[in-house]
């Protein structure tokens, strides 16, 4: 049995299938493979999923770091750009020390980013996060143009198994971070392998402290192994020392390659009790190390629960609607199902899986520092429709909770403001009636501009305790370029 195979075979199985998820603009793979982005760790330690949660440490404890090199969607990039590299020159790496001042700090600083509300900085290092950008605004565009060449072709053939669909940059900021991300990752993969993954990436460094006691690991026999260095120069990880016989298990990702490259057969994966870890060279760190990485770790563990304990806070005004130009918000809308901004920016890892499957175009990364790349709401494209629920139902880390079509319908994310010397009854003297006629849940009336002249062009009133703030005034309002009606979001979403 090969091991390496079958690990290859499954990585690409996820890597696929995550792929699609962020691909997909029609809805339906994710019904079939939306549990692939809901085992990534970071959003399952945000969302609290303990069964998913412990389940990964588990896997970590008995296999090592195949979560690294099988599940995350980004370490299987890392390795495609290796595999490249590989291809130009043989024999490339080499053992390399540790760099645990490194791995620690930026696990340090991730956490803290994460306690102090910056997620959207924070998921600028979160690996699942980091790939989600990456598809969506590079390889996302690519497929859709790809999808309309199809359905064009389809069309002249009188067919209709496949249909255009819009293509649109949704944060040119987003975009250049997607690429300077791509652009990084490949470079460091090309050269050194598994540069990121061990030096940055704060679930690597986690999951790289819990797998030097895993029970299953790569071991050299030293009775076999002719120090050859094959092993060590195709180490993607650098984390074989040949000269020592010792394997750095926090480094290493289990992805098997040693194994396959080595002709003596010195290098085995197998489980390794203490007297054969002295043997077989078992990497032993320093206690010193050993104590600053549980404590990082119970730092990171730590931090969920810190999140969930923290209050909610209410906005206490409205946003100033006076000689405004485009709808500004004071506070930005986020979907039904977050509870409040302050949840969703404490949960969000800023993936943008959300933005992708949202099929109204309401969805869009955030530009705003505190809240850098976290998707929030906006009405330019569209409007939130009372029977979708597609970004509660792909979102992996409880940012957006799970909710049904009754409880949208019910849910007041914001309220609609009427902009006065914008609306074409008092600025063009035509009747216009689009707000009242497409609000779902009737919450616009009309009535007569004059007070007492039932014959006057009649202006819309908001009952702002019946409106849930979908957006389908502010949409569909005619008046350009500016809209005389706009969706004033609510720091926390109430029941109407």
């Amino acid at each position: 049995m090969n091991l390496r195979k079958i690990r290859i075979a499954l990585a690409t199985i996820f890597f696929v299938a995550i792929t699609l998820l962020f691909l997909d603009f029609t809805g339906t793979i994710h019904v079939w493979l939306g549990w692939m982005a809901k085992v990534q760790f970071l959003p399952a330690v945000l969302a609290l999923n303990v069964g998913v949660i412990l389940l990964l440490i588990l896997l970590t404890l008995l296999l090592g770091r195949v979560y690294c090199s099988v599940i995350c969607p980004l370490g299987v990039m890392q390795d495609v750009f290796a595999w490249f590299g590989k291809k130009q020159k043989k024999n490339r790496y080499t053992y390399s020390k540790a760099k645990n001042w490194l791995r620690y700090g930026a696990l340090g600083v991730f956490v803290a980013m994460m306690v102090a509300g910056f997620g959207g900085f924070a998921a600028l290092l979160a690996p699942y996060s980091a790939y989600g950008r990456i598809v969506s605004n590079l390889f996302a565009p690519v497929w859709q143009w790809a999808n309309n060449g199809l359905a064009y072709l389809a069309e002249r053939a009188d067919s209709y198994a496949f249909y255009e669909t819009e293509i649109w940059i949704k944060s040119v900021p987003v975009l250049i971070v997607a690429v300077v991300t791509f652009v990084l990752l490949a470079v460091l993969a090309w050269r050194g392998g598994r540069t990121y993954c061990n030096t940055i990436c704060p679930v690597g460094t986690v999951l790289g402290f819990i797998s030097r006691f895993s029970l299953f690991k790569p071991v050299i026999d030293t009775d076999k192994c002719v120090n050859c260095n094959l092993c060590s120069k195709n180490c993607k990880s650098s984390c074989i020392n040949v000269k020592d016989h010792k394997i750095d298990y926090s480094r290493c990702v289990a992805c098997m390659d040693c194994i396959g490259k080595c002709h003596k057969g010195a290098i085995k994966y197998a489980r390794v009790s203490k007297c054969q870890s002295a043997k077989c060279g078992s990497n032993k760190e320093k206690v010193d190390n050993s104590r600053r990485a549980f404590i990082a770790t119970t730092a990171a563990v730590a931090t969920a629960a810190t999140i969930k304990a923290q209050e909610m806070k209410v906005d206490g005004g409205l946003a100033v609607i006076e000689d405004k130009a485009i709808p500004k918000r004071q506070t930005p809308i986020v979907p039904p199902g977050a509870l409040s901004a302050r949840n969703f920016a404490q949960h969000c890892t800023a993936c943008q899986l959300c933005v992708s499957a949202c099929p109204n175009g309401v969805l869009r990364p955030s530009t705003e520092l505190d809240k850098f790349m976290q998707p929030e709401m906006s009405y330019e494209r569209g409007y939130c429709r009372p029977e979708c629920t597609k970004c509660s139902e792909v979102c992996p880390t409880g940012a957006i909770k799970l909710i049904t079509r009754e409880d949208k319908s019910s849910t007041q994310i914001g309220h609609a403001v009427w902009v006065r010397k914008n609306c074409l009854p008092l600025t063009d003297g035509v009747m216009c009636s689009n707000c009242e006629r497409h609000c779902p849940v009737g919450a616009i009336q009309r009535v007569p501009s004059v007070e007492g002249d039932d014959h006057s062009l009649r202006i819309p009133v908001v009952n702002v305790e019946r409106c849930i703030g979908c957006g389908a005034c502010e949409n569909l309002c005619p008046a350009r370029p500016f809209s005389a009606i706009y969706v004033e979001g609510h720091e926390r979403h109430k029941t109407v």
